[in-house]
């Protein structure tokens, strides 16, 4: 698996670190989930680069990226994206947000037309109702739970994150993203991922309509769901309801059914026709 190169680059007011596997075509921008990081992406990296540029922002407050004691909602991400997109000179990109960063990803895209090529978003950007937004949050609270802890060792975190059922088979790729969040800390280690970020940002996503967006979408759109949920079929972020109601009100757009594997495993997890869909979505005129 290649390892990135990493840069800084500027967002609105804050630096945001870059992860660049480079390649040819037009520049592919990923966006990571709510606890993630930039490294979410290297198996995505490793079957679209070099025939693409692919390039993975951590989020602010995540990763080496800066940590702002205030500022985290979609509107925040969505200026820092074109900030760093003016910082490197680039016009136009492909937009790929996985979960949160499918939100992210969407919005960006409706505002910011003219900078969007196409969209990618990974089992993320669904209209859910209060209910099934409630869902997903008890469905991603063993993630949410271990930003709290403090761990006597770098061994003992990654021995905690090896028995989590949700990111299983665990792999060098899993283990590399973990150990990118690490930090020291007083009594041990910790992520570098603050838990009131976190909770600035989920109570900001709450107020979002995202489906208002939909309409306003005006490049092809590329959806790819997970079948399996974040823990089980109670908490699928991508119900058919909600899916269905994207592909009547996205102008351009295709979905793509990522069979066996969950949320997490849509982007941790090999998976070759995955793979293949996104590359011949990349070459349709």
């Amino acid at each position: 698996m290649p390892e990135p190169l990493m840069k800084m680059v500027k967002g609105d007011g804050v630096g945001i670190n870059l992860a660049v596997w480079e390649g040819d075509g037009k520049p592919i921008l990923c966006i990571h989930g709510i606890t993630a990081n930039c490294r979410c992406w290297d198996i995505f990296a490793a079957a679209l680069a070099p025939q693409n540029h692919v390039m993975a922002m951590d989020l602010r407050g995540r990763g080496r990226s800066d940590r702002p004691a205030k500022g985290y909602s979609l509107d925040h991400h969505i200026r820092d994206m074109n900030c760093l997109m003016d910082d490197l000179n680039i016009d136009q990109a492909i937009i790929m947000g996985h979960s949160l960063g499918a939100f992210i990803g969407l919005i960006f895209a409706a505002e910011y037309p003219q900078r969007t090529e196409r969209l990618i978003l990974v089992d993320g950007g669904g209209d859910l109702s209060k209910e099934q937004m409630d869902k997903v949050f008890i469905g991603i609270k063993p993630a949410l739970d271990r930003l709290e802890m403090v761990f006597p060792s770098e061994e003992a975190y990654l021995q905690k994150m090896r028995a989590a059922p949700y990111i299983q088979p665990w792999s060098p790729v899993i283990e590399a993203y973990y150990r990118y969040e690490i930090e020291p800390t007083e009594g041990g280690v910790h992520t570098n991922i603050q838990p009131a970020h976190i909770q600035e940002e989920s109570d900001n996503i709450r107020k979002v309509a995202c489906a208002t967006f939909y309409p306003k979408v005006n490049c092809k759109v590329l959806i790819l769901r997970a079948p399996r949920g974040l823990l089980s079929q109670e908490d699928i972020l991508l119900p058919e309801d909600v899916i269905d109601k994207m592909m009547a009100e996205i102008p351009d757009v295709r979905r793509f059914e990522v069979e066996g594997l969950n949320h997490y495993g849509i982007v941790f997890q090999p998976h070759e026709a995955r793979d293949r869909a996104v590359r011949e979505f990349l070459k349709e005129n």
